[in-house]
């Protein structure tokens, strides 16, 4: 994965979705060879000369941290956009031809366990690096499979959700769940750019489904904080349950995500059932598998 590509790529992405209007510009009407605002007019909002902007979409310039902020106001760009642009134009400095490591195998915090094990009646998860998932509690498996059924490198969040039909059934909102999932494996490409496993996942998921090539090729970028997800449950129905994702200042390559229903509600009822349905016979963490497939 380059870096210098991705610049690119990522700002003229970026480019594409403004409009004049958008950004207070004159519209002097006539059609436009290229969708969204031109080189020049980016560079005149933040205030850099057009060569050094196209240099700098080209990767053969290295700005300062003052004119990548001007240019992410220019661009309109959030604050993961942001962080997401920094990355790419600054990346971390590596030793030429220095032999790339070798990924060691992430091991869950023991303050997370610990937290997985105590929430019995709440949906949980430890996803690390590429979104892989680390370890699981019982009501997880309840909701979303087995995950001890799996091999462990088929335990990853965009690679079940892309690759195995049944997440299409029970996501209500599959297509947004994908596009999120993608957007975040974006900020992981830039986060660890020289990470061997990622890229594979990339290449894997590329070649395998033509929805995540498309999303891919659009450089979206948001961090996996909290929202709500929609679930069409084949043995209790519908639940709508908010996700949270909670990290360690001291360690954000891990993330403890929990799923819960607000008392009182449909969802909060459906849940319960399914605990109960699920009690006798799912695992918790890597413990025998009960069947995924049936699951889902």
């Amino acid at each position: 994965m380059s870096t210098a590509i991705d610049l690119g790529a990522f700002l003229r992405t970026r480019r594409a979705r403004l409009r004049p209007e958008d950004v207070a510009l004159p519209d002097y009407g006539g059609r436009r060879r290229v969708a969204g605002l031109r080189r020049e007019e980016i560079a005149q909002l933040a205030g850099v000369s057009v060569d050094y902007y196209i240099r700098m979409e080209q990767g053969r310039v290295r700005p300062s941290p003052a004119v990548l902020d001007a240019l992410a106001r220019a661009l309109r760009l959030d604050e993961d956009e942001t962080r997401h642009l920094h990355r790419l134009a600054q990346p971390r400095p590596t030793a030429r031809h220095a032999p790339r490591p070798r990924p060691e195998q992430q091991q869950v915090r023991p303050m997370l366990r610990l937290l997985l094990e105590e929430l019995r009646d709440v949906p949980a998860m430890v996803m690390g690096r590429r979104m892989d998932i680390l370890a699981w509690n019982t009501a997880a498996c309840a909701l979303m499979g087995d995950y001890a059924s799996l091999k462990p490198a088929e335990r990853n969040i965009p690679r079940i959700t892309f690759l195995d039909p049944a997440s299409r059934h029970l996501y209500a909102d599959w297509t947004a769940c994908a596009r999120e999932n993608v957007a975040y494996l974006r900020l992981e490409a830039g986060r660890y750019p020289d990470d061997p496993q990622l890229a594979s996942l990339i290449g894997e998921l590329s070649l395998k489904s033509e929805d995540f090539r498309r999303w891919w090729a659009e450089h979206p970028v948001q961090d996996k904080t909290s929202g709500t997800k929609r679930f069409h449950h084949p043995v209790v129905g519908d639940l709508a349950l908010t996700y949270e994702t909670l990290r360690a200042a001291d360690d954000p390559s891990q993330a403890l995500i929990t799923y819960a229903a607000a008392p009182g509600t449909s969802s909060h009822d459906a849940l319960r059932m399914l605990l109960a349905w699920a009690a006798p016979t799912a695992t918790t963490d890597y413990g025998p598998a009960h069947g995924r497939k049936e699951l889902l």
